[in-house]
């Protein structure tokens, strides 16, 4: 399962640094990054990124997870048409309503149809599972996406206008939050 990288069929861009203070790269996801279905609490890791191209004009962050066993992966979370000056969003930015996402940022529908982050919830006997969570550098301050389309929608159009990408990864599997 773990050779399958779903950027690696995109065009090559750039890689910009993302950092989180709440995870590790390439280590377990922390509990409030689960489910509350599987021991979390939903809460969207805190992120900031650097050393992304100075054309830049806007940023999306979406998470995803391609080991979920349904054949096109599990979105987590899609955010879209953040300001080029926004370079960090704090812990929790994706709880629906939080006020934490800056003016004009649009958070799609996940794969549960909310339009918030979900966190991890691997079924049990699914093995490890990996998380991206990766931030866009964009080449336009705003795509015209609907706010009721699919991140899949949103990596689509992501596609002709990213100019850079960071890659920031975790890992969970079933009983993590635990």
């Amino acid at each position: 399962m773990f050779d399958y990288d779903p950027y690696a069929q995109l065009d090559a861009v750039p890689a910009f640094a993302v950092e989180s203070d709440d995870l590790d790269p390439d280590l377990p996801l922390k509990a409030p990054q689960y489910s509350a279905s599987a021991g979390g609490s939903d809460t969207s890791p805190q992120l900031s990124w650097s050393g992304f191209p100075p054309e830049t004009k806007s940023f999306a962050v979406t998470a995803y997870d391609p080991d979920a066993p349904t054949g096109s992966g599990f979105w987590h979370w899609a955010v879209f048409n953040i300001p080029a000056e926004v370079t960090s969003l704090p812990s929790g930015a994706g709880a629906a309503d939080s006020g934490l996402l800056p003016e004009g940022a649009i958070t799609l529908p996940n794969e549960l149809r909310e339009p918030a982050f979900t966190g991890a919830a691997p079924p049990e006997g699914t093995g490890v599972h990996r998380y991206f969570f990766v931030v866009h550098a964009v080449d336009v301050p705003s795509l015209d996406i609907d706010a009721q389309s699919t991140p899949a929608v949103l990596g689509f159009n992501l596609h002709f206008h990213t100019l850079a990408r960071g890659i920031l990864k975790g890992i969970g599997e079933f009983g993590g939050a635990a």
